[in-house]
């Protein structure tokens, strides 16, 4: 549902809170290989999300990515799919057409608007840190 950059950037942002939690600032290569995913691809999408905001980057030797720990929970799982994927995700037709609305709606239009509605509210409504705390009591996991 969501795109491969997308993906990353949800994982890197949980990972990169976690740390954060601990008192941590991770580099680029750590947070790709706990995210298991290509450097180049992950530095790109890190970049996105310090430019919205979401993330930190420190230059310098002891630099690396972080955020700040009294803005983790207010970071929201919608802030990184808007950052990286724009808002498509939870407007856009479900099959890809320019034109589609209640008026003129392709075959999937009313299946995948309750899906799309019920993805934006999850998204809305789930914090970074919800997810970060789950990772680091071993709930869940970013790779397999």
């Amino acid at each position: 549902m969501f795109s491969k950059a997308c993906e990353y950037g949800i994982r890197a942002t949980i990972y990169i809170a976690m740390q954060s939690l601990q008192g941590n600032r991770v580099n680029l290569k750590e947070i790709s290989k706990e995210i298991d995913s290509p450097v180049a691809f992950t530095a790109k999408i890190l970049q996105q999300l310090a430019k919205n905001d979401i993330i930190n980057s420190v230059k310098g030797p002891t630099g690396g990515f972080e955020i700040n720990k009294k803005d983790i929970d207010s970071i929201k799982l919608i802030h990184i799919v808007s950052a990286i994927d724009s808002d498509k995700i939870f407007n856009g037709c479900g099959l890809g057409l320019k034109e589609c609305n209640e008026d003129f709606p392709c075959p999937v239009h009313f299946q995948f608007k309750e899906i799309r509605d019920n993805l934006k509210k999850m998204s809305s409504e789930t914090s970074i840190y919800e997810l970060a705390t789950g990772l680091e009591v071993g709930l869940t996991f970013l790779k397999r």
